[in-house]
């Protein structure tokens, strides 16, 4: 296998030969995991919603760092879905050894003029996306008696936050949802753990208002955003054979923010 110079990583978090599924990947923080863990030898099935022309352009740099990646399109709270997604990949990769459940959208608001729609189909999708998945590759790994599950979790879901009540309950339910899963795993030599970023540079928070994003950055001990590969350097520690006593974790990677 031949690797590009650029992504090539220390071999302390090898992952060679090992099948890496990831939701939300076409671009932002799904991607620069993806990208990490390519880079450390895995192969990546990667999934999108409605994002094709990024899924395209992600699916070609993947392949061209010389593993097998293919990108999927799945709306993650179809359970149906989901299962056929994971039943596809096993398939065409032969087994599964990660999942990262990434996939998440926000519809902020306060709880005054929140629609229900807004609140349900954050549910659906962050917190219900996450289960769907999950429940997706739990007989494979139970059968494997291996596997890594990383969840993306939230300060917000540590702290709240005004305007995301919807989001803020998705992601203090995958906090519970990890910890109750790493108990159910953990004799199977399953590790179930959760990243809680704070505020990262990304698309979603790019579009927000000037001052708003000022004000947040201000909040933050460090004082500067967190980077995308923050939260891939994390999910590659947790996903790798170093990390394979740590079960049930909620890891802030937030600056400081959360103290």
């Amino acid at each position: 296998m031949i690797l590009s110079e650029e992504y090539r990583g220390n071999t302390m978090f090898e992952l060679t030969g090992k099948t890496a599924i990831i939701t939300g990947a076409s671009r932002g923080i799904g991607k620069a995991i993806a990208m990490k863990f390519a880079g450390q030898g895995a192969n990546i099935a990667f999934l999108h919603f409605g994002d094709g022309e990024n899924a395209a352009q992600t699916e070609q740099e993947l392949n061209a760092m010389g593993i097998k990646a293919k990108g999927y399109e799945c709306d993650v709270s179809d359970f149906n879905a989901a299962k056929a997604l994971v039943e596809d990949v096993i398939k065409e990769f032969g087994e599964v050894h990660i999942l990262v459940n990434n996939a998440g959208i926000i519809r902020d608001g306060l709880m005054l003029s929140m629609k229900e729609e807004d609140f349900d189909r954050v549910i659906s999708v962050n917190l219900k996306g996450t289960f769907n998945m999950t429940k997706s590759v739990y007989q494979h790994f139970m059968k494997k008696r291996r596997g890594r599950i990383i969840n993306m979790a939230s300060v917000v879901g540590i702290n709240g936050n005004a305007g995301q009540s919807n989001y803020a309950s998705a992601k203090a339910g995958i906090i519970g949802m990890t910890k109750s899963v790493a108990k159910e795993l953990a004799s199977r030599n399953v590790t179930v753990n959760a990243i809680a970023p704070g505020f990262i540079a990304t698309d979603m928070t790019a579009s927000m208002p000037e001052k708003a994003r000022e004000a947040a950055i201000a909040s933050i001990p460090m004082k500067r955003a967190g980077q995308v590969d923050d939260i891939a350097n994390t999910a590659l520690f947790l996903a790798s054979d170093e990390a394979a006593y740590v079960t049930g974790e909620v890891i802030k990677v937030d600056g400081g923010m959360a103290i």
